[in-house]
């Protein structure tokens, strides 16, 4: 086979990817499957849809070759991630060179399947997160004064200080060739719905917080929004503050992978965004990640190569020169969505709750689990310590109306059957399937991160689990006190009200700033 040949000899290009031999015991894997995944997007992207796979070859163009078991596995491995981000084998040839047995996997993108990633922003204020992500949707750049940014603030008190001061959200999406879909007026919700329509995928992005103390709103759009992905903001004129460390904390205590932008680079000279970047540099290293500086698109193929929970990429973005935005496009359109739990019961966390007229009471939110259509039935609470049934009625992604939702999307969803309940955030609506608990106490594993003294009975912090922000008693802990570092078992109750959880939850406790972390391993109801 004369194409075979010619690739292995000329070696790798943008559409050609040599592999080895991957097994399926290894390569599914979570964290390996998602860098492949992403690889192989990339490599799509490069070629304009359509991917070449050279299998039994190394890295160096050698020949390995593989025998019968090895190349069906090999081909197997390849045909399920192709199948994860909407690709599609189209052609698998072999051929024995040397006498060896090596192949050729030709891929093409599909053009019907929606592809969805979620990515929150955290950083210090006034560090340019939301002129980002204006200059990021828009394709345009900021004047300097902060146009980009007003597509992110929408209350008058926002505008008028400059300081966002809830979560705002902001979509654009990309088509089938890999080519951004940017929105000219990101406030025109036609133009979402456009996305949403023409797209193959899309990226929300969950705008938080950088003001300390509005620190328990950042950690809602953290904790709360089912994140794929976070986005650190650093401002090279500012460089890292205590807001910074803080939240990073909270992005990897949620283990999130984790992407850093040095903004602002239009302000300082080259020494100085240098200077930044080696604060940022070490302070990954003392928490123990991997930093790798993004220059040139080579750069992101290598960061997908090598994809695991260590690596944090950083690149230097300027909204008003647009440095570093066509490099984000290319690693957001390449990076793979988390793995969603469609196979579970359908759940979501309320954060926004609305009253639209025409339509009703509308509930705002991220889908944690399962998949929900128009016209099915489902449980609204607790209230009063019970689930009341209510009926499905619209669903709405970004303005965009769609009959079903599945897990990683951000929706709004009419309900009937609750037209004179108090609906707060925090409360769930899941499918009867979910079987919701009423729960007032429960068992953890915490680990604290900071605190001056020891923890003992009785300390009453904050906790936030998805979109439930609660102050909660510590009633027992395991050896009667823990301090900064340790982990141990604790019992907690919420001190106010019952709340929809379960086992495996992961939580933030804080008393002003975050103090520790947990995950809840028994319910006591």
């Amino acid at each position: 086979m004369k194409e075979l040949n010619r690739l292995i000899k000329e070696g790798e290009n943008g559409d050609v990817e040599f592999k080895e031999y991957l097994k399926e015991d290894i390569h599914l894997k979570t964290s390996r499957k998602m860098g492949l995944a992403s690889q192989l997007k990339y490599r799509l992207l490069e070629g304009n849809g359509s991917a070449r796979y050279v299998i039994g070859v190394r890295d160096d163009g050698s020949i390995r070759g593989l025998d019968k078991k090895e190349f069906k596995e090999t081909v197997n491995v390849i045909t399920e991630i192709a199948n994860d981000i909407g690709a599609q084998i189209v052609d698998v040839t072999e051929q024995n060179i040397d006498a060896k047995t090596v192949g050729l996997i030709k891929i093409n993108s599909k053009s019907n399947q929606l592809e969805h990633l979620i990515i929150g922003t955290a950083g210090h204020v006034d560090h340019g997160k939301s002129t980002l992500l204006g200059a990021i949707v828009t394709g345009q750049p900021d004047n300097g004064s902060g146009k980009a940014r007003s597509y992110f603030d929408v209350q008058p008190h926002e505008i008028e200080r400059g300081l966002s001061a809830d979560l705002s959200y902001g979509v654009y999406g990309f088509n089938h060739k890999g080519q951004p879909i940017k929105l000219k007026n990101p406030l025109n919700n036609q133009e979402k719905s456009r996305v949403i329509s023409n797209g193959v995928k899309v990226i929300s992005f969950v705008d938080t917080v950088g003001h300390e103390p509005w620190l328990r709103t950042t950690i809602r759009g953290i904790v709360g929004q089912k994140l794929d992905y976070g986005l650190l903001v650093i401002a090279a004129d500012d460089g890292v503050t205590h807001v910074t460390k803080e939240h990073l904390g909270i992005l990897l205590a949620m283990d999130l992978p984790t992407m850093v932008a040095v903004t602002k680079t239009d302000l300082v000279d080259k020494k100085r965004t240098n200077e930044v970047i080696d604060q940022t540099t070490r302070l990954l290293k003392k928490v123990g990640k991997v930093p790798y500086k993004i220059k040139k698109k080579q750069d992101i193929e290598t960061i997908l190569k090598k994809q695991n929970d260590l690596l944090i990429p950083i690149i230097k973005t300027s909204a008003v020169t647009m440095e570093g935005i066509p490099l984000l496009d290319r690693l957001f359109y390449c990076l793979t969505p988390r793995k969603k739990q469609n196979d579970q019961p359908f759940r979501m966390y309320i954060d926004k709750v609305y009253k639209v007229t025409g339509i009703g009471r509308v509930v705002s939110g991220t889908v944690m689990t399962g998949k929900i259509k128009t016209g099915e039935k489902a449980l609204l609470g607790p209230i009063d310590n019970e689930y009341k049934e209510v009926k499905i009625q619209t669903i709405e992604m970004h303005h965009h109306r769609v009959e079903e939702a599945s897990a990683g999307d951000i929706v709004g969803i009419s309900v009937k059957g609750a037209e004179n309940t108090q609906i707060k955030r925090g409360m769930a609506i899941c499918s009867p399937k979910a079987k919701p608990k009423t729960v007032r106490e429960f068992v953890a594993e915490i680990m604290v991160l900071n605190h001056p003294t020891k923890i003992e009975k009785g300390y009453e912090p904050v906790i936030h689990i998805e979109t439930i922000s609660e102050a909660t008693t510590f009633k027992e802990i395991k050896g009667n006190y823990i301090t900064a570092g340790e982990k141990t078992l604790a019992k907690l109750r919420f001190k106010f009200n019952s709340h929809c959880v379960h086992e495996g939850q992961k939580f933030i406790f804080r008393e002003g700033k975050s103090k520790g972390i947990g995950t809840i391993k028994e319910i006591n109801i």
